[in-house]
């Protein structure tokens, strides 16, 4: 079902399908699922430095051992995979960050441009409760990782919902990134799509919960 509706419809390509499946596995800790979806993305264009890229990435929304778990079970695909013969793409490293400017004003400046809201307002929210978080989100998370150039935002953003859809009980989060997902350009046929791959990942159950926000998010920028 899910490649048709790509065909069909201007849904995800098979390396976005790939992308969801790996992340979403990965973020609930199905390695054996998940040693079948990464030779599968490897199989269909992914390189080894974008899925490797993707596992770091993840670690920000499903904490380091779901990363590292995911990145060992990564070895040894490649490593059943070398032993076959297989020489899989490397792809590119990320490039070195040479902007030696403020972490704390380079995150903030993505996050403004990711979400399309100025960022200079006065801390509100969890952010002033408790600033220490805010400060490693722009510095770390939006400057750290959002700043790497092997994947796009959009790559980006598709493996965040993928996490947040998969962990559950975090629908105030999935909600500001499926938004971001339309800012970033992805589609809302590609993100009902995105739900029908969490739906044959995860469950049916994660999958109601994900479009439920997810109708509620386009209903928001329809009315906009």
């Amino acid at each position: 079902m899910p490649e048709t509706y790509a065909q069909s419809n201007g849904g995800l390509s098979v390396q976005q399908q790939n992308m969801v499946k790996i992340s979403a596995l990965t973020a609930v800790g199905d390695l054996a699922n998940l040693k079948k979806s990464l030779n599968e993305g490897l199989d269909t264009g992914l390189t080894v430095s974008e899925i490797k890229e993707s596992l770091v990435h993840l670690y920000a929304y499903c904490g380091f051992p779901r990363s590292i778990r995911g990145l060992q079970t990564f070895m040894e695909v490649l490593d059943e995979r070398k032993a076959k013969g297989i020489n899989d793409r490397q792809g590119s490293e990320a490039s070195v960050i040479s902007n030696d400017g403020s972490k704390y004003e380079r995150g903030k400046a993505i996050l403004g441009e990711l979400t399309k809201a100025k960022q200079d307002g006065p801390l509100t929210g969890y952010s002033a409760f408790a600033p220490a978080i805010d400060t490693f989100l722009k510095e770390h998370l939006f400057a750290d990782i959002f700043e790497r150039d092997v994947l796009t935002y959009a790559q980006r953003e598709l493996i965040t919902i993928s996490v947040l859809s998969s962990i559950g009980g975090v629908e105030p989060m999935l909600r500001g990134h499926l938004t971001i997902c339309l800012n970033v350009r992805l589609t809302p046929q590609q993100l009902t799509h995105f739900i029908a791959v969490i739906e044959s990942t995860v469950g049916k159950e994660k999958a109601n919960a994900a479009k439920t926000v997810l109708a509620d998010v386009l209903k928001d920028r329809q009315q906009k």
